[in-house]
């Protein structure tokens, strides 16, 4: 198949280091290649994605110019006989494309905005619109306006290495951006209470609210000893903290609609413990490869419990439920279905 895949140009895919949805683009370009499908990625012009790459980018505050702009872009996929363009950037990027039959994919990668959906499903040609979605969790809000398909977000599982034992005084970590509802301080304030160390990596965002909340919550228990703080880290360096890990924390006070550092975890055989928010409980199996709590109390509970859990079960299920190659297969699948 001749395959075109979109994303929003502000990231490079693959990202040098926070990038979510770049990342999982890469290792599904990576996985299609391998099953001999023709890609062409629509990205920030700096990518490296191993396939045939149209650049373009968008202004800083996006507008209306943007929207023009973009959309004569997208408008020339008719003209270039891809048999289904798939995006995982804002679904208004290929407005120009609804009305007419080419098979067309839109990820979710965040809550939709359902009056955009309502309003695709209207003006799209009949039976050439397709949604998926991360989890279950975000599938759900879809389902009653438009044809859904939830597909896991995955990770290359050669690209992390499963420790299969780690030292009696391993690290908790957690990784993420360091804002509140990412839960920074709650997995501050758990490890204070468990006596362990806890390595927390992650980019500040530039926001002064976020700014404010790590020198507030954050800053004032970093003493890079029991509570250390590195910054962010590159895939290698990343590698090495979760597989060197206790435990990964996932406090997160919102509705987490993947949590694709749950999976990077998981196949390095690192157990998380997060709170039953979003997607996380579809991610992680309570007492099996984590803990899903409904509070702090619960998740102290949990940490004292990380030696009931098998690091081999954890890359078990990373590998059945999240590789990049089951999530790959599934996506073909749904472009296979689409060009019926």
């Amino acid at each position: 198949m001749k395959i075109a895949l979109i994303v929003n140009p502000l990231i490079p895919v693959p990202p040098e280091q926070y990038g979510g949805i770049e990342r999982v683009v890469y290792v599904l370009i990576r996985e299609l290649l391998k099953m001999g499908h023709e890609i062409t990625l629509y990205a920030n012009p700096d990518s490296q994605p191993g396939c045939e790459l149209t650049g373009y980018r968008e202004s800083e505050n996006y507008g209306l110019k943007d929207l023009v702009k973009i959309n004569l872009l997208t408008s020339s996929l008719l003209f270039k006989n891809f048999d289904v363009v798939h995006t995982f950037g804002r679904m208004s990027n290929i407005a120009s494309l609804m009305p007419f039959k080419q098979p067309k994919v839109v990820s979710y990668q965040l809550p939709p905005t359902l009056s955009q959906v309502k309003k695709a499903v209207k003006i799209a040609a009949k039976n050439s619109l397709y949604f998926t979605a991360c989890s279950n969790f975000i599938a759900q809000q879809i389902s009653h306006i438009g044809n859904v398909t939830a597909i896991y977000n995955s990770v290359d599982m050669d690209d992390y290495h499963f420790n299969a034992e780690v030292d009696a005084g391993a690290p908790l970590v957690f990784l993420g951006r360091i804002q509140q509802e990412k839960g920074t301080a709650i997995a501050i304030e758990i490890a204070l209470k468990t006596n362990k160390k806890l390595i927390i990596a992650g980019n500040i965002p530039a926001e002064q609210i976020h700014q404010q909340y790590f020198n507030e919550q954050v800053r004032p228990f970093i003493d890079q000893d029991q509570i250390k703080y590195i910054g962010p880290v590159n895939n290698i360096q990343k590698n090495e903290l979760l597989g060197n890990a206790a435990a990964m924390l996932m406090p997160v006070t919102w509705d987490e609609p993947f949590g694709i550092v749950m999976a990077e975890a998981l196949a390095c055989g690192t157990p998380v413990i997060g709170f039953n928010r979003g997607a996380v409980p579809e991610v992680v199996t309570n007492g099996s490869t984590g803990f899903v709590c409904s509070n702090a109390n619960e998740m102290i509970e949990a940490v004292n419990s990380i030696s009931t859990l098998n690091r081999s079960n954890c890359r078990k299920v990373a590998e059945e439920k999240f590789s990049s190659t089951v999530m790959a297969r599934q996506y073909e699948q749904l472009y296979k279905f689409s060009i019926k």
